[in-house]
């Protein structure tokens, strides 16, 4: 029965959805780093939201943990790469806050376009200053977003409703999304030349980090107003305090700082900034659509290995999990047995999908393939950190999809290319979900593979097979299945015998001097 730990405060409906699924949960808040090292590893979940630091020590505590799930989208508490390696799926909620967070930047605007916060200070001060406050419009100015993803987007339609002018500054934006939004894409450059307003609403990666420092504001226009409701890191805090009190920016609203909690910084004393404690996700709708959302998705695949909101591996759905099931033992026979005959370095790795499975999501198989095959030479690798441990090894992966069947209804085809050879192993499933080989370098040998499996290669000379039998026979093992093929008559030709015990090396040497053998390997699954 899987474990959960909840670090953080989640809703009673969100550990009910745990303990209805049959989930044992335990609710412990507030732990120092020292506590949540000494437990964690009880647990195949942690369910957290931003206080819970998972650092690389607590993940190493975590001997039996699978799944950190972020109820939130920013995982900056949450050491990534190093969960990766550690095999540990790492899942946010991107889209329960994202109203919540796009209506915060509305009303951050507002409060900026209009002062409210200091004519509210002002007038609760028993002062009357209404000459003081003297805002601007929004309707007809130009926004500028920086980040036109799930939050971005919404911000740029309610911008639109106020009709302002939206320009989009987002890599990623298609030509066909910004005309759906309504929106103008641009470059970085344009918008910060031609925006009133700017609004920053992109993750916190090396490329963005900075992206509003001085060099960036000196290309705006003078009088612009700046809002971030996204990552602190984003905007270099001296360089916007040097700009606002020079008169270039007319002020600031900001959710989030460099460093938080933000009990000091540069930019509080400054009047023509406003700030809140990193309030964008604070809603009692948001706060509850989240918990509920990373429950669901921790227990879906605690129970069922659907992967939902993964930012270390690909996402499988709750109708592809069951689909995909028969799938997974088959994909990691293969690359196993490919593995544990691979004896020079791995240079390039191919996976062709053909018929049913090729109409899958085929993703989570590729990785499962990875991991099979890399098993003898990396010691902690699984399907999380597969694809990334191939890519560090520069072995190039290629996958390819054909819906069309051949000789089979589905068939996965792994080839692997060394440095000095290039081999294939196919598979199929049988009556529905049985693994099966059919295929060896191209020979034809239809055989399931058990716990210990004899794997020989050999001219196809008379006599072999029986030779080959009496050795084992002599040895004392037993058969239970033995499986041949080749490529034409006294040509190459392939044994795969399934036999009831693990082979020695004495074994195996007697095996490699029976007269035309090639290749002998004992493989285990």
């Amino acid at each position: 029965m899987p474990k959960v730990l909840i670090s953080d405060k989640l809703s009673a409906a969100a550990v009910q959805i745990f303990k209805e699924r049959g989930i044992e949960t335990d609710v412990k808040t507030g732990l120092k780093p020292d506590e949540l090292k000494s437990i964690v590893g009880g647990y195949e979940g942690l369910a957290i939201r931003s206080s819970t630091k998972v650092t690389k020590d607590i993940l190493a505590a975590a001997t039996r943990l699978r799944v950190v799930g972020r109820a939130g989208i920013g995982v900056d508490n949450v050491d990534v790469p190093a969960a990766t390696a550690r095999g540990v799926i790492v899942m946010n909620t991107p889209f329960g806050n994202s109203i919540t967070t796009a209506e915060h930047a509305i009303a951050m605007m507002f409060a900026l376009a209009r002062e409210i916060p200091q004519a509210n200070a002002s007038t609760r001060a028993g002062k009357w200053e209404k000459s003081r406050f003297m805002g601007v419009e929004l309707t007809n100015k130009t926004l500028g977003v920086i980040g036109c993803g799930n939050i971005g987007s919404i911000v740029a339609e309610r911008a639109i409703g106020l009709h302002m002018r939206v320009l989009a500054y987002d890599p990623y934006l298609s030509a066909e999304r910004a005309n759906d939004l309504g929106v103008e894409k641009v470059e970085l450059e344009d918008l910060l030349a031609r925006a009133d307003i700017i609004t920053l609403h992109t993750p916190l990666t090396d490329a963005t980090r900075g992206i509003i420092d001085a060099a960036a504001i000196a290309k705006t226009r003078k009088g612009v107003r700046i809002i971030n409701c996204a990552r602190g890191g984003l905007i270099v805090e001296d360089d916007l305090k040097a700009a606002i009190e020079s008169g270039h920016v007319a002020g600031a609203a900001l959710d989030v700082f460099k460093e938080e909690p933000a009990t000091h910084n540069p930019l509080f004393g400054l009047e023509q900034v406003i700030c809140t404690p990193h309030l964008g996700a604070s809603t009692t709708e948001a706060q509850e659509n989240v918990a509920l959302q990373v429950a669901e998705q921790m227990a879906d695949y605690l129970l069922t290995g659907a992967v939902a909101n993964a930012l270390n591996t690909p996402s499988v759905s709750a109708e592809d999990a069951p689909k995909l099931r028969p799938y997974t033992r088959l994909a990691h026979q293969l690359g196993s047995f490919a593995g544990q005959l691979t004896e020079h370095g791995l240079k390039a790795v191919t996976i062709a999908y053909e018929g049913q499975v090729a109409e899958l999501h085929t993703k989570p198989l590729t990785a499962i393939l990875l991991e099979g095959l890399l098993k003898p030479f990396v010691e902690a690798v699984n399907m999380v950190n597969a694809p990334v441990i191939a890519k560090e090894r520069n072995i190039a992966v290629t996958e390819t999809r054909n819906p069309e069947s051949s000789d089979y209804h589905t068939l996965i085809t792994l080839t692997v290319t060394t440095e000095h050879q290039t081999r294939s192993v196919s598979g199929t499933l049988f009556a529905g979900d049985k693994p099966r080989i059919v295929a060896i370098k191209g020979i034809p040998v239809e055989a399931e593979l058990g716990r210990h499996m004899l794997y020989v290669t050999n001219h196809d000379k008379p006599g072999f097979i029986g030779r080959l039998g009496t050795t084992l026979g002599e040895a004392g093992v037993n058969v239970a299945t033995f499986h041949l093929g080749r490529d034409q008559a006294g040509g190459n030709a392939i044994a795969l015998i399934q036999v009831d015990q693990a082979l020695d090396e004495t074994l195996l040497d007697r095996v490699r001097r029976i007269p035309n053998v090639v290749q002998v390997k004992s493989l285990a699954f």
